[in-house]
């Protein structure tokens, strides 16, 4: 006989974890992760083949034709190729992270804005 494992899944998001933790690492939430015990399935079974799926918001893709339009107020940098990466400014109570190799030209690029 196999030994029955244990698993914990968080009540609010569906986030599953072989170990208890105080907080959901998925989604934040406190003391929402419950023990339930899973039962070993056999090799042969059509449930073996079956694909695992957890469960979630219910959310369903989206086109990204069908995803709205922000109408955001942009503030110019009066750097064009800034703006543009940027789509158009920078938005008020935005952030942004300015990344990449070494001596490409981050901080030419901020002391310029």
């Amino acid at each position: 006989m196999a030994k029955e494992k244990t698993l914990f899944a968080c009540t609010a998001c569906g986030y599953e974890s072989s170990r208890w933790a105080g907080r959901c690492p998925g989604c934040g939430a406190w003391n929402t992760l419950e023990e339930t015990v899973v039962t070993p399935v056999l090799k042969g079974s059509a449930a073996a083949k079956a694909p695992r799926q957890r469960p979630g918001s219910g959310a369903s893709a989206m086109l990204l034709k069908d995803i709205p339009e922000d109408a955001t107020v942009r503030i110019s940098t009066g750097i064009s190729e800034l703006d543009r990466v940027l789509g158009g400014g920078i938005v008020e109570g935005g952030l942004m992270l300015i990344g990449g190799d070494p001596g490409i030209g981050k901080s030419t690029l901020l002391l310029q804005v």
